[in-house]
């Protein structure tokens, strides 16, 4: 259900412009058609609707979410993680300019440390967290650190690199993970499973990078004893294009 008045609101346009996209949505909508009601003057979706793009389950919640006037939904409130602004500039500014930069970090499972030098390769968003991929010459490997726990008082002395390090060959790998509905569900738990994760045949493939299995797995609930899905195989292919730092977000 919506008319020009909600286009105005939804998007901050004029009368004429929501006229025009109204329009324009008419004329692509010849299939489904959306049928005019002039005692609530609205236009009301056919039941065999089709959106122009199909939009994913999460992205209707969305939008079902945003009618602030309609208390239909409601969402679980996320961390507010607001990770200092000039830490995130450092580290960005390091990779961009292929920088090692001297940081002090707190594990959680080793605790803060003396401080170390990493070269920051990558963001990484595993949906609720922003990582940093780099190079660690303290642990001679490539790791993610989490910007939120760098702390502020940190050297950040920048270099360029004077020690060798390998190329981030993880990172470089793609893994195609193949999924099916876990063993020993019924079969219609199965088909619900099959309808919820998007199969179209009998398994479903993951495309992400090797590594990022990890956050894959713990975003897709794969490493818990009440998983809806697992493994198959896993297939690598080391044909990945090696980029320079940019960001990317797991699914």
């Amino acid at each position: 259900m919506a008319n020009r008045r909600d286009l105005i609101d939804r998007f901050d346009i004029s009368t004429a412009q929501a006229a025009l996209d109204f329009r324009l949505y008419l004329e692509r909508a010849r299939h489904t058609p959306p049928t005019y009601d002039p005692v609530r003057k609205t236009y009301l979706a056919a039941l065999d609707h089709k959106p122009l793009v199909p939009s994913t389950l999460n992205e209707a919640f969305a939008t079902v979410l945003a009618e602030s006037n309609l208390p239909l939904s409601v969402a679980l409130p996320q961390p507010e993680r607001r990770a200092d602004a000039s830490v995130v500039s450092r580290l960005y500014q390091a990779m961009r300019n292929r920088w090692a930069i001297h940081i002090q970090y707190t594990s959680m499972t080793s605790g803060a440390d003396a401080g170390q030098w990493i070269v920051p390769t990558h963001f990484v968003s595993d949906g609720e967290k922003v990582h940093v991929r780099a190079f660690s010459f303290k642990h001679e490997a490539y790791r993610t650190y989490l910007p939120i726990r760098v702390s502020t008082g940190s050297s950040f002395e920048t270099r360029a690199p004077s020690e060798q390090f390998p190329d981030d060959t993880d990172w470089n790998t793609r893994a195609r993970i193949w999924l099916r509905p876990k063993t020993g569900l019924t079969p219609e738990q199965a088909a619900v499973v099959r309808t919820e994760y998007g199969f179209e045949g009998e398994l479903l493939c993951v495309e992400t990078r090797k590594a990022l299995e990890f956050f894959l797995d713990r975003r897709w609930g794969l490493d818990q004893e009440d998983a809806r899905l697992e493994q198959v195989r896993t297939e690598y292919d080391d044909d990945l294009e090696k980029t320079g730092g940019r960001s990317v977000t797991i699914g």
